[in-house]
Order: structure tokens, then C-alpha cells, then sequence
């Protein structure tokens, strides 16, 4: 006999007649904005863009019977059953708060989903390596004979699929610190990659970020998984206020209880006093220090769930996320690398700039996140020849560069460019043979595009196009 979710029947019972707002129509939110009057809800769905930004969406939405609130005023009258915000929106917006005091409903389709899905949940955050991590996992996962349901925070939403969910299965999830913020359950297993200065354009400090991050296991109980980075200052003293089974992972020092790397190369798991090889890290195929740090985590995340055959077999195969280091092509001997999800300093740092032996040219900036660029800005005269600026924080970056101790005139050679048009055409110039050439804008990119991946693909793009 199938499996039948009763609580997600139920739940899907209880909207017929409820009036439900959709805050944002976005990624997460869009599917449900359309699938929902099917169940027979009647749906609002706001946006701050207007009916001619939203283009035939607007009419599509429309057709399906959802009332439209467009514009600045957006928020306004918020008085629906049910309110499901989008996770870029602060929970705390006064006209949130004001509807949850009348008694409306707040949620996000995340939280939705932990309360009604029927199997285990293994759930990755952090300020970088968050995707890949997770990808990991769900492939461990995959390999070990699970059928896995990947999403969250990686581009799917995976209420939708709710129904489609069986107790036997695997859900993987990576939850960013806007997800996280208002959460109030906590998966069986919980990865906090590392933390570091982000997202201070939005959290109000590095505290508040902080303590979202921690609503992944702060709620866990006995029976959960808490994973963290031994390496990291912030994540080394979460272990205390964990209540579950903690498991710590290092890429510098043994672990009593995690993985680690040994002096020989290989990564071992330490439980009860024994160590267990699972991998040399030559084996991992993707590049960087930053991804055998992913890999120490997502080992921990399986561990006791995923043998170390399948373990060996991933690392092996696995060859990487897009916008993720991903090689475009070669050019003239001239290789161009793509890691524009480089949106942080420390990610450019710990990903792009500790790959290569020789000085690269970099292409930089984007939209402003606040944050600060002065330990990159010492590291890049040391590991770039060529530095191409561009976005809103291109002055702040040019700034740490010239002002580090590390910096002497013409090392390196600092540009601007309008475009990343202009920034690629800039790059061809300057390039000789043998050079590389990476996009890794240690910025968000709200300044041009939507998202990281629309910025790879137009940087993708122009990088093909070239002759």
C-alpha cells in the first residue's frame, strides 16, 4: 500500500475557504502561489515589483484565480488566515508583527515543510559552502540507495512535493540565515559549516546572523545530529549548547568525536577511541581546502548512515557545483574559471585565492553587503597580478588593496570597468598564455543581477562568445 502523509492531507484540507497572502513572489514562494486555489484557498499573492515588471506572470497568477497586491504598498492590509513570507523578508517588518498580534498565521514554505515532512532531515548552513556541502550529502545519501529530496535554500522548494515524500526517503536542505531566523524545529541533522561577517545589509549585527544560524540545532533533541567546524572560532563553542550527538570536524587538529585530516593525508573518523580511515584527500576531485572542509562535514553528517565504499565512490565522481570554481574554457592558453558565488570576502579567499600557485587576474565587486574587505584586500596582492573592479563595492576593495601592508604600486595592476562586458573584454587584453582568469566577486550581485547564478551565466556567456 502507497504511503499516504496524513498531516499533509490534513493541512491541505484545512485551506479550503482560508484566505492565504504570499509575500514575495519568488522562487520558494511561486509554486505554492499556484497550486494552492487548487486546494481550495483563496490566494493573495503581493509583491513590491509592479504589474509590468511582473510581466505575463501577472496574468498567468490571475487566471488561476489569485488576487494581485502590487507596488510600494504591497504590505498593506495584511489581514489574511494565513501569511507565508519570503525568506528574504525580515520577520520582524512591523506589518508582519502587526498581523501575527490580529492573529494571522506568519510562515515561510521551510517551516511549512519541517513540520509536515515524513522523513528524516539532514540540514546544512553556514556562511560558505553551504551548496556544496549539501550537494555532498544528498550524493553520500543517493549512493548509499536513498531516494533523496534536495532543496531549501539550493533553488527548489520542496513543499510542493510534500505529498510525494515517504518515511524511507532522505531530505536535504541547506537554509540560509533568512530561512533559519524564525525557525522553531530543528532537523535530525544539523551542519553549521562555518560563520563570518555576512549578510550585515539585512541582520541588524553579526549577533543577530549568529543567532539565526543557530536555530538549525537549537531546537534538535537527544536523538539529533549536530555537526560543526572545530576550525572556525564562532562554531567551535556552539558544542555547549547543543543537545544532541555533537560531531566536530577539522581540517588542522585530531577530533575525539568527527573527522579530521591526518598528518598522512587521509581523512578518519574518531569515535570511541578508534579511528576510522575513510579517504586520502587526493581522491576528492574537486579542488581546494575549502572543499575538503566540505567534505569533513557532509562525512560527519552520514556518518553511521553511508558506508566508506560509497564515501570513496563520491569523492571520486563527484565533479563540483555550477558557479562553484567551474571551469568555462581555454582560450588562447588562457583558462577562464567561474565562482561567482564568491559573494563574501572570506569566500573569495578561502575559495578562489588558495587555488592556484600562480597570480591570477581577478574580476571583483558587486552589491554592497557591508562587510569588511580588509583581510582580503591583504591577500590579493599576494595571490593576483590583475585585479578588474566593478559594482558597488569596487571602492572599498580598491581601499583594503592599496591600504594593506602587503600592496606595492602596480602589484597588482587595479582596473574598472563598467560592465562585466567591459570587465572580460579587460581580462582579454591583460591576459597572456598560461594565464587564468577568474570571476570571484567577493560581493553580492543585487547591484546587476537577480542572483549569483544569473551573473555566472552572463559572465559564462560572454566568456564563450569571445574569439
Amino acid at each position: 500500500m502507497a504511503y499516504v502523509n496524513e498531516k499533509a492531507e490534513a493541512f491541505a484540507r484545512s485551506l479550503r475557504g482560508k484566505r492565504v497572502a504570499f509575500c514575495g513572489i519568488g522562487g520558494s514562494n511561486l509554486p505554492l502561489i499556484k497550486s494552492f486555489p487548487a486546494m481550495g484557498a483563496r490566494v493573495t499573492a503581493r509583491d513590491r515589483r509592479t504589474r509590468e515588471q511582473l510581466g505575463a506572470l501577472a496574468e498567468e497568477l490571475e487566471k488561476l484565480g489569485v488576487t494581485l497586491v502590487l507596488g510600494n504598498g504591497y504590505l498593506g492590509n495584511l489581514t489574511e488566515d494565513i501569511i507565508f513570507r519570503t525568506p528574504g523578508m525580515r520577520y520582524t517588518l512591523p506589518e508582519l508583527q502587526d498581523a501575527q498580534k490580529r492573529g494571522c498565521a506568519v510562515t515561510s514554505e521551510m517551516e511549512l515543510f519541517f513540520d509536515l515532512c515524513p522523513c528524516p532531515i539532514w540540514a546544512v548552513t553556514g556562511s560558505d559552502g553551504k551548496t556544496t556541502t549539501t550537494t555532498i550529502v544528498s550524493e553520500f545519501l543517493k549512493a548509499a540507495g536513498k531516494r533523496v529530496h534536495l532543496g531549501g535554500n539550493i533553488g527548489k522548494p520542496l513543499l510542493p512535493e510534500i505529498g510525494s515524500i515517504g518515511p524511507d526517503d532522505a531530505a536535504v536542505v541547506e537554509l540560509s540565515s533568512f530561512q533559519l531566523i524564525s525557525m522553531r524545529h530543528s532537523p535530525e541533522t544539523a551542519v553549521v559549516t562555518n560563520l563570518s561577517p555576512n549578510h550585515l545589509d539585512v541582520h541588524k549585527d553579526m549577533q543577530e546572523y549568529i543567532d539565526a544560524k543557530k536555530n538549525i540545532f537549537l531546537h534538535q533533541n537527544a536523538f539529533g545530529r549536530a555537526v560543526f567546524n572545530a576550525d572556525n572560532e564562532i562554531t567551535s563553542t556552539f558544542p555547549q549548547e547543543a543537545r544532541g550527538d555533537v560531531l566536530l570536524f577539522s581540517r588542522k587538529k585530531p577530533c575525539v568525536r568527527g573527522a579530521w585530516v591526518r598528518e598522512d593525508g587521509w581523512i578518519a573518523v574518531s569515535e570511541n577511541g578508534t579511528d576510522t580511515p575513510v579517504l586520502p584527500v587526493s581522491e576528492i576531485r574537486i579542488p581546494g581546502l575549502h572543499n575538503v572542509e566540505n567534505y569533513l562535514a557532509a562525512i560527519c553528517a552520514v556518518w553511521g548512515t553511508v558506508g566508506v565504499e560509497e564515501i570513496r565512490r563520491v569523492a571520486r565522481e563527484f565533479s563540483g557545483v555550477a558557479h562553484r570554481n567551474e571551469l568555462v574554457r581555454e582560450l588562447h592558453g588562457v583558462r577562464w574559471y567561474n565562482d561567482s558565488i564568491g559573494t563574501s570576502p572570506t569566500r573569495t579567499a578561502r575559495g578562489t585565492l588558495s587555488l592556484y600557485d600562480q597570480k591570477i587576474l581577478l574580476i571583483a565587486g558587486g552589491y554592497d553587503k557591508h562587510l569588511s574587505y580588509k583581510d582580503l584586500g591583504e591577500l590579493i596582492p599576494q595571490k593576483v597580478k590583475t585585479l578588474v573592479l566593478m559594482g558597488a563595492t569596487a571602492p572599498k576593495i580598491e581601499e583594503a588593496v592599496r591600504s594593506a601592508s602587503t600592496y606595492r604600486d602596480g602589484c597588482p595592476v587595479i582596473l574598472h570597468a563598467a560592465s562585466m562586458e567591459e570587465a572580460v573584454e579587460l581580462c582579454q587584453k591583460a591576459a597572456q598564455p598560461g594565464d587564468i582568469v577568474t570571476l570571484s566577486p567577493a560581493s553580492a550581485s543585487f547591484d546587476l543581477y537577480r542572483n549569483f547564478e544569473e551573473r555566472g551565466d552572463h559572465f559564462k556567456r560572454l566568456v564563450q562568445s569571445l574569439s
